[in-house]
């Protein structure tokens, strides 16, 4: 008898696995793939006593993970004053409206802001302080690179104009010297350690109450690099079956010694929450112009940007992490950041082969975002095994920046194409509150190079960087499964993995490319459990 068995049938599944890329019924048991097959098949061997689902001729595919997430900030960001809007006043009538429903003295959080969408620019304190004048407001940038806070805010940080830079960030002022409101990069933790923290159970159900949202756009699984407080958060949600989600999860460098003397390990954990990377950070962003350029900003020639930790730096914090079979990630934007990151981790693959800490598979690297490559830097990660952890909507979201202030660099940015091209293994995510966690929007940029109005033409932002839709969708499932060390568990629809899948009404593969970004599924499985269903 087959009374725990399920049959998904009248279905067109794509399984992404190369030696089995399609079928059309599926048995799943105990939540993981049984068999696949034709419906003739499977309903013959699994008739008696199964439970049926006629999918009627909808599409199935494993479900989607994203590779870069912050999940306790998107999860908090669901809270926020919404700062992405069109103009600079949108934004300040928004933190307006969140004035009159507060208390005096309750701190106004926000998130989203991009000057360089604005025709007005920057804002700055004086501003929030006439639309908020009892409530200290602090409003963190798109790319969460740069923090704006008015003159409450700074006041309660202790933070004045004497107050200097701190390494790795600048507080922003005006021409007299005086605090403007920007604080960028480091900086922005002074204020921050001011903020009232969540309580631990705010936490847990603030992540718990962001869980729907994600499983509506597809996604089974991330790759999480918040701090040491979500991961607290993560273990309550599994300790009490609330975790309907695959976390593997990064370890801030802050806390590598810690992880070191606790015996954590890369790949320690279960189904639901593992560990993943040591964490670090090369450089800024290119929204606030703080990423790590080898020439300057086309826009400020005096700019290179802010180098956080160069090569030699993040070799010896890498040497410390491998003999401890933690693997290394690194955010890396600009092209001298990128370039110092695949020096140190060329020394390292070099580390790893002499004291033969290879010798049973190596440890899977990983550089986050990539998005700005010398072009002598373009075969390097594919010549390392360095995975590229990328997130397609930034290329879409970024490319007026990047052509403003990178100029005709910018053919090599975002190079996804490039990297395939040179044997890199892609990994791809959202970067989620910086952009959507939907996998769809990811998609449809990876395939057009464009934004979903059609920007910037048909051909989409340096065309030759654009990928198939296989391609792209092995971003977000087996390349993504690599990169968390679980290809032979999740990213494919095959006998004895995870029955994580989701159900379409349309076939992404037969539809043109702009309409993939309107694509929604109808439901969402993980290992075996229907959890969201339209």
């Amino acid at each position: 008898m087959n009374e725990n068995v399920q049959v998904l049938y009248h279905a067109l599944i794509y399984t992404m696995n190369e030696h089995y890329p399609r079928a059309s019924a599926m048995a799943i048991h105990n939540g993981h793939v049984l068999a696949l097959g034709t419906a003739q098949q499977i309903l013959t061997e699994f008739g008696e006593g199964a439970k049926f689902f006629d999918l009627s001729g909808k599409t199935i595919l494993p479900g989607l993970t994203d590779a870069h997430f912050h999940l306790m900030h998107y999860a908090l960001s669901l809270q926020k004053v919404v700062c992405e809007t069109a103009t600079r006043q949108a934004c300040l009538d928004n933190v307006a409206e969140r004035a009159r429903q507060v208390e005096p003295g309750e701190w106004i959080l926000g998130h989203g802001w991009n000057q360089n969408g604005w025709p007005e620019g920057f804002g700055s304190a004086s501003d929030l302080d006439a639309c908020a004048p009892r409530n200290p407001v602090y409003l963190t940038a798109k790319s969460l690179h740069a923090g704006w806070a008015n003159s409450l805010a700074l006041r309660q940080a202790g933070l004045t104009a004497s107050s200097p830079d701190p390494d790795g960030g600048r507080l922003g002022r005006d021409d007299s010297g005086n605090l403007d409101g920007i604080l960028y990069e480091s900086a922005m933790r002074l204020l921050e350690c001011a903020i009232p923290e969540p309580g631990d159970e705010d936490l847990v159900e603030a992540i718990r109450q962001a869980l729907p949202t994600l499983w509506r756009v597809g996604l089974t699984g991330l790759h999480d690099f918040d701090g040491p407080r979500c991961f607290a958060a993560l273990q309550t949600l599994q300790a009490r079956d609330q975790l309907k989600l695959r976390v593997t999860k990064s370890i801030p460098l802050g806390e590598l010694d810690h992880a070191i003397a606790l015996g954590l390990r890369t790949g320690f954990g279960n189904d639901y929450l593992r560990i993943g990377s040591v964490k670090a950070f090369a450089d800024g962003a290119l929204g606030p112009q703080t990423a790590a350029m080898l020439q300057s900003y086309e826009t400020d020639l005096s700019n290179l940007g802010i180098l956080m930790l160069d090569g030699e730096e993040f070799f010896e914090h890498g040497r410390k992490a491998v003999d401890h079979g933690l693997s290394m990630a690194v955010h890396a934007i600009g092209d001298r950041a990128n370039h110092e990151m695949l020096q140190a981790y060329s020394q390292l693959r070099e580390y790893e082969r002499q004291h033969q800490l290879d010798a049973h598979g190596r440890l899977r690297h990983r550089i986050e975002h990539v998005q700005l490559l010398h072009p002598d830097d373009l075969d390097r990660l594919g010549a390392l095994d360095i995975i590229a952890s990328m997130q397609p909507i930034h290329a879409t979201s970024d490319m007026t920046m990047a052509d403003e202030h990178w100029g005709k660099r910018s053919e090599f940015a975002y190079a996804w194409r490039s990297q395939l091209d040179h044997g890199a293994r892609l990994a791809f995510g959202s970067d989620a509150p910086v952009e959507s966690p939907n996998p769809f929007w990811g998609l449809h940029a990876a395939v057009t190079r464009q934004r979903q109005s059609g920007e910037p033409g048909p051909q989409g932002w340096y065309p030759a960087q654009r990928l198939n839709l296989h391609e792209a969708m092995a971003g977000f499932t087996t390349g993504a499964a690599f990169a968390a060390g679980t290809e032979n568990f999740t990213g494919r629809l095959s006998p004895g993995f995870a029955a994580d899948l989701i159900v379409l009404d349309n076939d992404p593969f037969a539809g043109s490319p702009e309409e993939i970004a309107r694509i929604a599924p109808v439901q969402t499985m993980l290992a075996g459990e229907w959890i969201y269903s339209q």
